[in-house]
Order: structure tokens, then sequence, then C-alpha cells
């Protein structure tokens, strides 16, 4: 059985084809956003060379990668984008290698399950952009990409964000969506983004909601571009006879978990860890509250979460990654960084870690500790985005902290260099059931979801989870097939 939705809507598919043919958009495919260098044509490539990275532009859709050059100005496309903490940043003795979202359009990487939710309903004939709108709930970055790209298809957005979000996702909403709705509460308050869903669906709308909590395309495109790219950045180390012990990831829409998915199926003998703030321990203890590490959402299970997947937990209480946000990027705590012994030249990308990043880095030194990894052992962890959504942050703390000094500094890099070990745990099978069951209380008996899909969740991994992650071959099908339709050069 397919659980994304593939069905031809004839007619509406020849209007989409006509709509972007008008406009000049084509649609990279999954291969693509892979491996553009290979795969992206020789004519998008020149034509990107005068195109900025966060232009709205129909031509950045081949930008939804992981390896863009670093540069917003006509860069093309180079190495994956990451960076290597080692032991003497850290404090555990494994390697954490952080893929960095800043380098997508919107710099961060939820542009990537945005455009692979709206894609299938686009070459399918699914959505009609001249007339529905494309709602996009989230937490902060998913909503920004899903209103980017409707911007690029010419489409009408409506992001929906909690208001305690960063001032920076509002000012750059303001100027890319078509229409923003901040609902009630902070990062954990989820449900009233799904409570202003259904106020919406009721209002007569003609609108398509894009839930990234419970869309399938969001976990498939991270198991189809997100994996492969994270093998890729740590094949250097592979070499070396290093190991891949795992992949960590905060539990968020449940999307980002699909590149771990990916990594378990090549690498057997890792693990998936899955973080989540302490002050809303949904995972550990089946717990509610509020929390700062911005865009992680929490208080549900997402429908997209294969928990049986899952090996570990781990809760980040976050004080400190906001603390660390100070110490990376405030001129006291490079110093100190510098001063002892810090590459000065990892020291300057340390911005490249966002506050949820921070947090994944954190989770990963606090499971390197608790499972003893060596030297040997690579973690994978991802950072969604960068400093560039958290300057208000700082300038915040300082209001509320007094200026970041040296003795703060000393403070934060003792914090960083004990992080301890504890809310850590590792899951058995009934720990893991545990959390599926969670989803009935939000997907079934809330948002209408199918009770004997919810069991297929859990009792036939092929034939739900794997066969949709295989579905993006097919995708990357129906995507030539509407480009040949839309009929443009390439």
């Amino acid at each position: 059985m397919s659980y994304i939705d593939l069905t031809i809507q004839q007619e509406q598919l020849e209007a989409t084809a006509k709509h972007c043919r008008e406009r000049g958009i084509t649609l990279p495919t999954f291969k693509m956003m892979r491996d553009p260098e290979q795969y992206v044509p020789d004519s998008i490539k020149a034509g990107l060379k005068d195109v900025d990275r966060d232009e709205l532009n129909p031509l950045n859709l081949y930008r939804i990668t992981w390896r863009n050059e670093q540069k917003r100005m006509g860069g093309l496309y180079g190495d994956v984008n990451h960076i290597v903490l080692p032991p003497e940043l850290t404090g555990c003795k494994a390697t954490i290698v952080a893929l960095c979202g800043k380098f997508f359009p919107t710099g961060a990487h939820k542009v990537g399950a945005s455009f692979a939710c709206l894609a299938p309903r686009l070459v399918t004939g699914q959505f009609n952009p001249e007339n529905t709108k494309a709602v996009w709930p989230s937490t902060g970055n998913y909503c920004r990409g899903g209103a980017y790209i409707s911007n690029l298809m010419a489409c009408h957005s409506i992001a929906i964000l909690p208001e305690d979000m960063s001032r920076e996702r509002f000012e750059w909403l303001e100027k890319v969506a078509d229409e923003t709705i901040a609902t009630p509460g902070c990062e954990s308050n989820v449900k009233e983004i799904f409570d202003k869903c259904w106020e919406l669906r009721n209002s007569g709308q003609d609108l398509m909601i894009f839930n990234q909590f419970d869309e399938l395309g969001n976990p498939t495109w991270h198991y189809n571009v997100t994996g492969p790219t994270a093998e890729a950045a740590i094949q250097p180390l592979l070499a070396k006879g290093m190991q891949l012990a795992g992949y960590v990831s905060s539990s968020g829409s449940g999307g980002t978990l699909g590149g771990g998915y990916y990594l378990k199926d090549k690498f057997p003998k890792s693990k998936l860890i899955v973080s989540e703030a302490l002050q809303c321990p949904t995972i550990l203890m089946n717990g509610f509250g509020d929390h700062r590490i911005e865009g992680i959402g929490d208080k549900h299970i997402p429908w997209v979460h294969d928990c049986r997947n899952m090996d570990s937990g781990v809760a980040v209480d976050d004080e400190q990654p906001v603390r660390l946000l100070r110490l990376f990027n405030e001129p006291k705590g490079r110093e100190l960084l510098k001063q002892q012994g810090i590459d000065p030249e990892l020291i300057e990308k340390l911005d490249l870690l966002g506050i949820s990043g921070i947090a994944n880095v954190i989770a990963s030194i606090k499971y390197a500790k608790h499972q003893e990894l060596t030297e040997n052992d690579v973690l994978v962890t991802i950072a969604t985005d960068s400093l560039e959504m958290y300057g208000s942050r700082l300038t915040e703390m300082t209001a509320e902290r007094g200026e970041y000094t040296e003795f703060q500094a000393h403070r934060d890099a003792e914090l960083l260099a004990n992080l301890d070990m504890l809310h850590v745990k590792e899951m058995g099978y009934w720990d893991r059931k545990a959390v599926h069951n969670l989803k009935y209380y939000t997907w079934i008996e809330q948002q209408g979801r199918d009770v004997k899909e919810l069991n297929a969740q859990w009792t036939d991994k092929e034939a739900y989870w794997q066969d949709t992650f295989a579905m993006a071959d097919q995708m990357d099908d129906l995507i030539e097939q509407f480009n040949d339709m839309v009929g443009l050069k390439r």
C-alpha cells in the first residue's frame, strides 16, 4: 500500500505545467538534491551564476542541497557543508560531525522537506498553484521553507508558527509569505498550531495544509538526501578506520530522523539517538512543558517518527544551548576558546550552529559519554540553521544577564567540558512501543488519522517505512515527466 498519494489528476496537471511554463519553473529531482554536481543540468548551473542564493528566483529550487558553495551570489556546488567537532572542543572522545543548514536558501535545511511535501502534489496535479493556498504549520524554519518554495512556485502561502519564536523569523516571513499567523506559546506549543489548521480547514477557503509532523515527504527527503549526504561527509573519517556509532537528531517534526534511518540501513551497527528538551521530556517521561530550544516542537510524537527504529533518547536542559550560544559567538567566549588551544579556524565556524544545532551537539556529547565511545567512533548530527536566526537572542541575553564577561566565558567553557550523562535512556522494545502508543492521542483522537495506519507503522517496517522511502525514485520519474510537460530547455 502506498502512503504517499501519487494519483494523477490529468486536467489539473496540465494546467499546473502551463502555470510553470509561463513562469520559467522546473523542478529538481531527489537525485539532483542529493548529488547536484552530477545530476543538475549544465544550463541550470549556468543560470545560477547570476542568482543570489536567497533570491526569490525559481532557479534556486536547484540549490535545495547540502552541497551549495559557501557564497551567496553565483555559487554552485562543492563538498558537503559540515563541521568536524574534535574532542578538544567537546570534552568527549568521539568525533562529532555536524551537517550545516546555513547554506540552503532561507538559511535552513527545512526548505528541502518543504519542497518534498509540495512537489508530489504538483507533479500529480493534486494541487492548484493558481487558486489553492499552501498552508505551512511549523515551529519555525519549516514554514519559512514552505513560504519560500510557494513564492518560487508563484502560489499563495500561509505560514503558521508560535508567537515566541525569534524576531528574525517573523521579519523574514514579512518579506516572503503572503500571510503569517502567530499562534500562542513557544516551541512546544504544537497543538495550538494544529488547532489553527483545523480553524483554517473549516473556514471554507481553498487551501491545502502541508503539516510537517504528518507529511511523509518530510522523512522521505531526509532518507534520500540527508542520509547519503551524511555518509559522504564521514567517508574521510571512515577511510581512516573510524566507525559510525550513531546519528543524533532532535525529535522535532520527526523528519530529520529519516537521515538516521538511512544510515542504520547502511551501517547496521550504528544507532539512532533522538534528543529533546529536558523541560518537555515527551520521549523520556511522557512529559510536557515549555522550553527555549527553538524549532524542535514537542508535547507529542510526530506521525512521521518511526519509533521502532529509535535506540536512545537524550534530554537536553535548554539553559545549556542558550549559554553555549554566547560562548561560541561572543568575543570573550571565542578568545577563551583560542586560549584553550581550539583551532581558530574552527572557532570562526561555530556560528554555523543555531540553538537547536548546539542542543544536538550537547545530546551527542552526552550520548558519547554515556556509551563510553572512543577515539575510533564518529557521531553525525544536524545543525538546522545558524546564528543568523538568533542574533536578537544574543541581544536579549545581554539585556537580561549583562555583558558577556571573561568570568562567564570560563563558567560556560566549564559547562561544555563537564556535560553529564544524565537523562540518557537506552530504548528497549517496550520503551519504543510506549513512545509509539503516544501517537494515538494526538493523531487518532485529535487529528483524525486512521488507526490501521498507526498499527502498520509498528507492525510492518518494510511495507510502511521502507516502501515509502523508496517512492523517491517514483517521484523522480514524475518530476522528470512534469518537466517534460513544462517544456522549458534545461
